[in-house]
């Protein structure tokens, strides 16, 4: 019968240097319920390769990025019995990315640069303390930048003219908006889908299930938000800019293509004198849309039908008004675009009769072959 060795004993000094921890670290890991308390002999505290092995477990899911909380209840799972592996794939998992998004550097220099070419020490310690930067240790001058696209939506904003403490002001009141919507979405799948696996200890095979779970519904909440933020923007932003923009512009501008279009069936709009016979415009063959006129960006369409917006250049603008006069810019771009749809149409018909005719002399002249 083979003599089995003896097992192995430490002092805690021995177990410390061993496990490349240290002696406090070892009574704070036994204080907190990581580590099984040792085994007395007399007066000394005696651990054995159990604890050695707890250790570098401890140690090994520290690297992974695991919290002592975690990693006290992945502990108390493989002390029940279960398959650690299982476990830490379904942890692994849902403390994983939720982005595909790559983070990035980024050194002092360069980010002065990108905001401008000044240096605003308040701006970069709400950075820091927002997580859109990370200092990076032992490298004075140089930044993480965990998210590339948030801190080049800030560089757009502060470009656009928005301060930097405006910035990250909208962030954090965007940022607890969307804790909101994350919270409610975690609630909603536990409730409906992780419920099972939540009321016990998840075996093996439940566990690699719940992952696959997580790794499917993982990219739903930010479909489901980019789709439900392009809706509500599309919605709020136009009525936004619609009301703003029919308060801010000249009544004659805003509504002339509603009025051209009714003038179009009456010969003059309602309401309004008889058009001038020099600028009236001429029926053209088929409706042409009227030009909304803006001498800024493109005016987005009134709530009521009408023709599309046109914007035109503000230089445009300007040498229209002084050849014809302010009152008389709606009535001289809409004559001269119907104007040129008439010629369109005019030379389109030419074409069109040009053709037929070499196409019969040419079946004349086959004929005669």
């Amino acid at each position: 019968m083979t003599e089995q060795p003896p097992a192995a004993e430490y002092r805690i000094e021995d177990l410390a240097h061993l496990s490349g921890t240290t002696v406090r670290t070892i009574r704070g890991y036994q204080d907190r319920g990581l580590l099984p308390r040792p085994e007395r002999r007399g007066r000394a505290n005696v651990y054995g390769d159990a604890h050695l092995a707890r250790l570098r477990q401890i140690a090994d899911l520290l690297d992974r990025g695991y919290t002592l909380a975690s990693i006290k209840e992945l502990l108390a799972a493989w002390d029940a019995g279960l398959d650690l592996g299982g476990v830490l794939g379904l942890v692994a998992e849902i403390d994983g990315p939720w982005t595909d998004e790559k983070a990035g550097r980024i050194s002092r220099a360069d980010l002065d640069t990108a905001f401008g070419g000044t240096s605003d020490e308040d701006a970069v310690s709400e950075a820091v303390e927002l997580g859109v930067l990370e200092h990076v240790p032992g490298q004075d001058g140089e930044f993480l930048v965990p998210s590339p696209r948030e801190l080049a939506v800030a560089v757009e904003l502060h470009s656009a003219g928005v301060p930097l403490l405006a910035i990250s002001g909208h962030l954090r009141e965007v940022r607890g908006h969307v804790e909101h919507i994350a919270a409610r979405f975690v609630d909603f799948t536990s409730e409906h889908i992780f419920q099972p696996f939540l009321d016990h200890p998840p075996t093996e095979a439940e566990a690699a299930e719940a992952a696959a779970l997580v790794r499917r519904l993982r990219p739903l909440a930010q479909q489901t938000v980019d789709a439900e933020l392009a809706r509500a923007m599309r919605t709020l932003a136009t009525r936004y800019l619609r009301r703003h923009l029919a308060e801010a512009l000249p009544g004659e501008l805003w509504g002339a293509g509603e009025r051209d279009a009714e003038a179009a069936g009456t010969g003059h709009a309602p309401g309004g004198p008889e058009p001038d016979a020099a600028t009236a415009p001429a029926p053209a063959p088929a409706p042409a849309p009227a030009a909304r006129l803006a001498s800024g960006p493109a005016v987005a369409p009134r709530p009521a039908p009408g023709p599309d917006p046109v914007a035109l250049p503000a230089d445009t603008l300007q040498a229209v008004r002084e050849l014809v006069g302010p009152d008389n810019v709606v009535a001289f771009i809409t004559a001269a675009t119907q104007r040129e749809v008439q010629a369109r149409t005019m030379d389109a018909l030419t074409a069109s009769n040009e053709r037929d005719a070499t196409s019969s002399v040419d079946g004349g002249g086959a004929e005669q072959r």
